[in-house]
């Protein structure tokens, strides 16, 4: 249902709650991230993404997930730290969360329900799964890790 997105919140990176509230009316680019991933270089396409269309009204929001291959070891400051450092990151990262299992974030349950990936699956395969919701609150569609910030460009704009 659109709009129901904004019921949820989530600790950020520095532990305060977050309302995804504070988020209506704008595009948001849900993104489970990973410091020590092949696909870790993509921070530099989503940041772009963020700086180019942050003025129409898109956010990206970060969710380091320690659940595939151990690639997000750090605790939450290491993890600033590094996305900071090697990646300029500026739009907002949050406390690490699991997007599978029984410890499932309820964000996380929600994009995966709205958005379903391959066959029908809700599971996330991979670390820089994206999922793309509209300026309305209505998930729009899920990306899979391989497709790249810059692929998935135009469809982020359309949604501006």
């Amino acid at each position: 249902m659109a709009g129901e997105i904004y019921t949820f919140s989530a600790k950020d990176i520095d532990g305060k709650q977050q309302s995804l509230a504070a988020y209506k009316g704008k595009a948001m680019l849900v993104v489970n991230v990973a410091s020590k991933c092949g696909f870790t270089p993509q921070y530099t396409g989503l940041e772009a993404l963020y700086e180019k269309f942050r003025d129409q009204g898109l956010v990206v929001l970060g969710f380091p997930c320690d659940q595939f291959g151990h690639q997000e070891p750090g605790d939450e400051a290491e993890i600033k730290n590094f996305c900071s450092l090697n990646y300029d990151v500026q739009f907002p990262l949050f406390a690490k969360i699991d997007v599978n299992g029984a410890n499932t974030d309820p964000l996380y349950k929600y994009l995966k329900h709205e958005a379903k990936g391959l066959l029908g699956s809700e599971s996330i395969k991979w670390n820089f799964t994206k999922f793309l919701v509209d300026k309305n609150g209505r998930v729009v569609k899920r990306y899979a890790p391989t497709d790249t910030p810059e692929s998935i460009e135009k469809e982020v704009a359309a949604v501006l």
